[in-house]
């Protein structure tokens, strides 16, 4: 058994996967950051500042100040903006990614282009056909 969990671990694809989830952990940290501290501020410049998670419903009739007041109290929420919101960073997130992963593909596209072919100039006739042809001009 132990040799067989070796084997498991000493497959190429194991690895792969252990790195693709560390880079994947930092990357998302990166991603995170670029949505919640770059893209979505520049988007509230153009909405206003709208901020759907302050849209809340609770289900017991009473009012309250904020979602979390009502969540402090027990209350049944149901908590639409939060889910509006989680929606839009989702679709910003997917943006992202894609345009990284465009332009990652562009470059490494760029870096596995093959040189360009030279054409190659047809060779003309070896030494031992112009010596026949020499040789057949002769006998003539």
């Amino acid at each position: 058994m132990i040799n067989e969990f070796k084997a498991f671990i000493a497959k190429g694809n194991v690895m792969d996967m252990a790195v693709g989830i560390i880079i994947g952990a930092a990357f998302t940290a990166i991603v995170q950051s670029l949505v919640g501290d770059i893209i979505n501020p520049i988007i509230a410049l153009f909405t206003g500042g709208i901020d759907f998670s302050g849209w809340f419903y609770v289900l017991d009739g009473e009012t309250y100040v904020s979602r979390e007041a009502a969540m402090e109290a027990g209350a049944p929420v149901f908590a639409a903006g939060k889910f509006v919101m989680a929606v839009i960073n989702f679709f910003i997130i997917a943006f992202v990614v894609f345009m990284l992963v465009k332009m990652v593909n562009r470059i490494k596209a760029a870096a596995e282009k093959p040189a360009e072919v030279v054409p190659q100039v047809p060779a003309g006739p070896s030494e031992i056909d112009i010596l026949i042809e020499i040789r057949d001009a002769l006998k003539k």
